[in-house]
């Protein structure tokens, strides 16, 4: 033995088994190991890419006049929606109120035709009124009489009329005529029934004035009664003829 120290080493069989477990100890590259870094790197990068998307999109990063002007031209549009819908609910106000003053005036020219048709005895009437028989057992009633009894019930606010089975408007004629009253072209019988639409008690006393229709009928040898009806049908109808030679006057629109 000489006098330098040397220090023992290990058997061989030591050394191999240290050899083993460093390797097993140490991570080794697999398929499955890089599959799982590819996709751990990918979720990364995706995680990444999407937080600069949103900061880019916000409005954190903006600045103060960027941030004012967005605002402002907020308000802008909100102030512009807001006249629209002022505008819009004008708009429906107007059509509203033009609608009602349209069938206003469609309900007023019914109404107008209406009363133009009974007065021009184109159309029916009913309401209160009152009904006249003037009697003639002698034949003595003339045209003179029966046309004196329709201008009193005109004068007293007959608003329709009719004699017999003719309708009596304003171009209505009276003449005598063999077994009765000729009324614009028929022969109208005795008894002479006349319905009258008014005010009953208006046209009533009308018949009854002394000196009047009444008495004149009696005169004649004939007698005369009226019934006071709270509703009388007028419905003898006239045909509309077209005037020969009579046209409107045409209107000029201002």
């Amino acid at each position: 033995m000489s006098g330098t120290d040397r220090t023992p080493r290990p058997p061989d069989d030591a050394r191999h088994a240290w050899s083993r477990l460093r390797r097993a100890g140490t991570p080794r590259p697999s398929r499955s190991n890089v599959l799982v870094m590819l996709l751990a790197a990918s979720l990364g990068f995706a995680i990444i890419a999407q937080v600069r998307q949103t900061s880019i999109q916000g409005l954190e990063n903006l600045r103060e006049d960027e941030l004012v002007r967005i605002f402002a031209d907020v308000d802008q549009d909100g102030d512009r929606l807001s006249s629209e819908v002022r505008d819009l609910q004008s708009s429906l106000e107007l059509l509203k109120s033009r609608g009602t003053s349209e069938e206003e005036a469609q309900r007023a020219a019914r109404e107008r035709v209406d009363a133009l048709g009974i007065l021009a005895g184109t159309a029916p009437a009913t309401g209160p009124g009152i009904v006249l028989r003037i009697d003639d057992p002698e034949g003595k009633i003339t045209q003179t009489i029966l046309l004196d009894a329709i201008q009193e019930l005109r004068a007293a606010g007959a608003e329709a009329l009719q004699v017999g089975d003719v309708r009596v408007v304003a171009s209505t004629w009276f003449a005598d005529a063999d077994g009765g009253i000729s009324v614009s072209g028929a022969l109208v019988r005795p008894p002479y029934v006349v319905r009258a639409i008014g005010d009953a008690n208006s046209l009533a006393g009308a018949m009854q004035i002394p000196g009047g229709v009444t008495a004149t009928v009696k005169r004649a040898g004939g007698t005369a009664s009226v019934d006071i009806r709270d509703e009388v049908e007028v419905d003898a109808l006239l045909s509309v003829t077209t005037p020969q030679y009579a046209r409107p006057v045409p209107t000029t629109t201002p």
